[in-house]
């Protein structure tokens, strides 16, 4: 069926709503109004031939919510001219008595919100930092799964009496060693030794990852140089942070930045009470916890964090008070980079 209208001139904006195997498709006009709706294969070819069958000469704004599907079908909707932006799916507004939920609506917000200038996109990274991730958030897993087949091991040496209730060392190869000496029954020894081979692999994995990031590293001398200076950043952590933020140049203030890392608390405010809630926890989790582990380290060496440490803590508790301090340390690191000068605790 061919298209019945002229579009030449007008903007159209169109919400997606990305699923594995569909696209659930929503246009709306200049005014608002839903001109269009589809469901079709969750191909980017697919979307980008159906555009451009039924809204000829039209200048296409598009969006869908940050997930699964990655940056690929942002990155070919924009070499084709479609004004895409990639969000944060807390962004899309939710009205208080909405209570269907499901693809047709979830796109037609997201078209509504971007025709009404009330969505706002998300640092896309470009491939080659994409790629450098992969490194770090590997290790990242790695890790993860070396400590929870360190958590068996440690739970069966104790529920067979092969360490004592006493025994907090950790996992190591130390503790394997001592281990492996004890006598056990052969089923046990199989259990014990399979455990043992799946932590040591881990732990080779996670040795091979870091070679690769030490020459990344190498690499991303400037970046380096000015994350290390930071007491409290080692090498692991610096990566992360290269990796994940780069030189902040792609943040224009401190509050987008600290939105981005999920540092931002929410407030609950009604009239003249003001009330601070829980950090939003947007952006990735591992850039949270290296800050907060950069920032127990920082606040050992650095007076002026320590200071704010412990009047936060004194009022508030040490678990915010850590948060504030995470804060604030990545804000002067962004500064260092504006600047173009290394870190110093002195003048911070």
């Amino acid at each position: 069926m061919s298209n019945k209208y002229d579009y030449t001139g007008r903007t159209i904006f169109v919400g997606i709503d990305v699923h594995k195997k569909t696209y659930s498709v929503s246009v709306v006009c200049e005014h608002g109004e839903l001109i269009k709706r589809d469901t079709m294969p969750a191909t980017p070819e697919r979307l980008l031939a159906y555009l451009r069958k039924y809204f000829v000469g039209a200048k296409i704004k598009s969006a869908y919510e940050a997930g699964f599907s990655g940056f690929g079908l942002h990155r070919f909707l924009m070499s084709h001219d479609i004004q895409n932006i990639v969000i944060h799916a807390a962004s899309v507004e939710i009205g208080a008595r909405d209570r269907v939920k499901n693809d047709k609506r979830d796109a037609l917000k997201i078209a509504v919100q971007l025709q009404s200038r009330r969505l706002r996109g998300i640092h896309v990274p470009t491939p080659e930092m994409e790629d450098r991730r992969e490194l770090t958030r590997l290790r990242s897993r790695f890790v993860q799964d070396r400590n929870r087949i360190a958590t068996r091991l440690k739970h069966k040496a104790h529920y067979h009496g092969l360490v004592g209730p006493l025994d907090v060392k950790k996992v190591s190869n130390g503790w394997i060693k001592m281990i492996k000496t004890k006598e056990m029954k052969p089923g046990l020894r199989y259990a014990i030794e399979s455990l043992i081979q799946e932590w040591e692999e881990f732990n080779q994995k996670i040795k091979e990852v870091e070679g690769l990031l030490k020459e990344q590293a190498k690499e991303d001398n400037a970046l380096e140089e000015t994350y290390r200076s930071v007491k409290g950043v080692g090498k692991t952590a610096s990566r992360i942070l290269a990796n994940e933020l780069g030189d902040m140049s792609q943040f224009s203030s401190e509050n987008k930045l600290f939105s981005h890392v999920g540092l931002t608390p929410t407030e609950h405010s009604s009239g003249e009470r003001t009330r601070k809630g829980h950090i939003s926890r947007q952006g990735k989790p591992i850039l949270r916890s290296t800050l907060v582990q950069c920032s127990w380290v920082a606040i050992r060496h650095d007076e002026g964090l320590r200071k704010i440490y412990e009047r936060i803590a004194a009022k508030s508790g040490s678990k915010i008070a850590i948060v504030a301090v995470a804060r604030r340390l990545i804000g002067r690191i962004r500064a260092c980079f504006r600047k173009n000068e290394k870190y110093n605790a002195k003048v911070a």
